[in-house]
């Protein structure tokens, strides 16, 4: 593990690091869906809670393998953390979520990893459910966004259209829209949201967030 890996370990380094992107990261989730009519909320790899502000209304759990970042979010917010990793985390179907968040994730796992963590994700969803996922891409031309993917410490930044393909294998999309994240007013991150549902869910538009 470098040195970068080893400060953005600690609660605090990440918190800091992420406190000026945490909302805009978000920017097309709160723009797009009703957070208020989130009932069960299932945040995958939550960190130190940086997403559980905006789910204080609704059932919340947030699953993270790193410890330190779980006790330092039961410090400071509502909902459950607990330390897990999520392809063997399991609930009843009368429990099962109708809105799985996975910001930020799955740039640090390879491609077999992406697909257990999505293939499991669809057992943890709600019928009327929708899973959504913010994550790293990689450009393909040469610039500043893709140096800057490139000195992530997540090693599986993609390009769009691979990251359309992993997602499309496991859920029927509803909206894959891209977005930047700026730096000193200039693009610096190119960034992916993608909503999906279970295939062969039957539901009908706006019943779900």
């Amino acid at each position: 593990m470098g040195l970068k890996d080893r400060l953005l370990a600690s609660p605090l380094a990440y918190r800091l690091w992420q406190a000026p992107f945490a909302d805009r990261k978000l920017a097309p989730v709160l723009a797009g869906n009703d957070l208020r009519r989130v009932r069960r909320v299932l945040d995958v790899g939550c960190g130190p809670g940086t997403n559980a502000k905006h789910f204080e209304h609704a059932s919340y759990l947030g699953l993270d393998f790193n410890a330190k970042y779980i006790e330092a979010a039961r410090r400071r917010f509502k909902g459950d953390f607990v330390v897990a990793d999520v392809t063997s985390y399991s609930v009843e179907s009368s429990a099962r979520f109708d809105f799985i968040l996975v910001n930020s994730l799955l740039h640090h796992i390879g491609d077999d990893g992406t697909r257990r963590v999505l293939s499991h994700l669809g057992t943890l969803l709600a019928a009327d459910g929708h899973v959504h996922v913010l994550d790293l891409v990689e450009p393909e031309r040469a610039g500043l966004a893709r140096t800057l993917a490139r000195w992530d410490r997540g090693r599986h930044a993609r390009p769009l259209g691979r990251w359309r393909e992993l997602f499309s294998e496991h859920f029927e999309p509803v909206a894959f829209q891209t977005y930047t994240l700026p730096l000193f007013g200039r693009p610096a991150w190119n960034m992916i949201y993608f909503k999906g549902r279970a295939r062969n869910a039957r539901v009908a538009v706006g019943d779900a967030p």
